[in-house]
């Protein structure tokens, strides 16, 4: 009797498991984007603010601390970098995403991509395939770019 009683309490609770697992609503869909997509949305929202030449949207998009390491080997702090989307001495005239990988850990984003675009650096042509990783930090509930890296692929 003792192992039928423990076969029907272990059944009840197998059962009570998997009736709130598929309650549980998918990632995203009630609370709005998922981690995944909000650092997507702002991949592309940083790529279209540098487009437009707006500093103010990069300067939001961007944690205080953001450093980055760009193709030409060059160490950005965010000042740095408003300041060079600011004069136009970084520009992009066009940009197509590739796909991203993004890995949430936590509080913590890591997104690796790529993009093809036409751009300038400096007056100078710099068009052409990139690749980049991003470390998003979420903080007071925003996600934010805390280091970021590229490189121009051959």
């Amino acid at each position: 009797m003792k192992r039928l009683a423990g076969a029907i309490l272990a059944l009840c609770g197998c059962a009570g498991l998997a009736i709130g697992q598929a309650q549980t609503p998918p990632a995203g869909s009630a609370k709005g984007p998922s981690a995944s997509q909000a650092v997507q949305q702002l991949e592309h929202d940083w790529l279209d603010a540098v487009k437009a030449g707006d500093a103010g949207k990069v300067g939001s998009i961007l944690a205080d601390d953001w450093v980055g390491m760009m193709n030409s080997t060059e160490k950005l702090t965010k000042q740095k970098y408003l300041d060079m989307v600011k004069s136009g001495k970084t520009k992009i005239d066009s940009f197509e995403i590739g796909p991203m990988g993004v890995k949430v850990l936590g509080n913590m984003a890591v997104v690796q991509g790529s993009d093809t675009e036409k751009s300038t650096y400096d007056g100078k042509d710099s068009s052409g395939k990139y690749a980049w990783m991003d470390v998003f930090v979420k903080r007071d509930g925003k996600w934010m770019p805390v280091r970021s890296q590229d490189a121009k692929l051959k």
